[in-house]
């Protein structure tokens, strides 16, 4: 199978609602992510890659919380830039960071209220946004419990319900199944197949089988470089039965993860 580059599928295919070329982040002094090309469109998009292989400034440069050190990126069709206007790509994304601040003391409610207010919502559609984005985490009956009274993973369910409040046609998730029990994240994999249908989520995890699962695209990332961006299928495919995993995907992974190693090293 040949890998179809971002560039080559980004001449076929237009717009998408990420586009990166040559992309270059730092994350302090190190160059973390490093001549990225990348494409994404509509669909929920699994990123995948090793600690430290760049996933984090990724997501935080696609954020627009960091500013590219190089490259060029686009989002919802506007290039970002340091002289970009970024306030209306804003109001269209969704952001969940691995950690993410809140006052102890708001409930759930007030503080999904909160960031549709920092992402400008119209304020006639705010209280019912807001309810739908609780209703659909699970946290309906704890809408106006405090912040500070909720679990590890209730915590992460009302950092994805702000993060969905205003129907975001980009949705970046950073690790959001960090704390779900096995239940809550099944019924998280249906709630990101809902969110593909119409917009682009891109979805930050080391669980590689939630990716095969909930993913129509698998990105796999290391050292800051594009490894792999193809089918959850096609990626089980690269593997064989010696390499590490216990699924036929995380085979693929590791398959892929080594020859990428490999090729560095020579």
């Amino acid at each position: 199978m040949r890998l179809v580059s971002a560039a080559e599928t980004a001449a076929t295919t237009s717009p998408w609602a990420v586009h990166a070329e040559g992309l270059r982040v730092r994350a302090g002094q190190r160059l973390a992510v490093d001549g990225l090309d990348l494409a994404l469109g509509t669909g929920v998009h699994g990123l995948l890659g090793p600690n430290g292989a760049g996933k984090t400034t990724l997501m935080r440069a696609l954020a627009t919380v960091v500013k590219p050190a190089s490259g060029r990126l686009s989002l919802l069709g506007q290039t970002v830039d340091g002289r970009a206007d970024l306030r209306e790509v804003r109001r269209n994304l969704g952001y969940l960071p691995q950690q993410f601040g809140f006052y102890p003391r708001f409930t759930v409610r007030e503080f999904v209220e909160y960031l549709a207010w920092l992402k400008e919502m119209p304020k006639k559609a705010v209280p019912g946004a807001v309810q739908r984005a609780i209703d659909r985490v699970g946290l309906t009956d704890r809408a106006d419990s405090r912040m500070k009274a909720l679990s590890g993973g209730m915590l992460r369910r009302a950092g994805i319900a702000q993060a969905i409040v205003n129907d975001p046609q980009v949705l970046l998730l950073d690790e959001p199944t960090v704390g779900l029990d096995p239940e809550q994240r099944l019924d998280f994999r249906t709630l990101l197949r809902e969110l593909g249908v119409d917009s682009c989520v891109l979805v930050s995890t080391h669980l590689v089988e939630d990716v095969a699962v909930a993913c129509t695209d698998v990105v796999m990332i290391n050292n800051g470089q594009l490894v792999y961006q193809g089918t959850p299928g096609d990626l089980a495919a690269q593997g064989g039965q010696h390499d590490a995993g216990d699924s036929p995907t995380e085979r693929g992974y590791s398959a892929l993860l080594r020859r990428h190693r490999a090729e560095a090293d020579r």
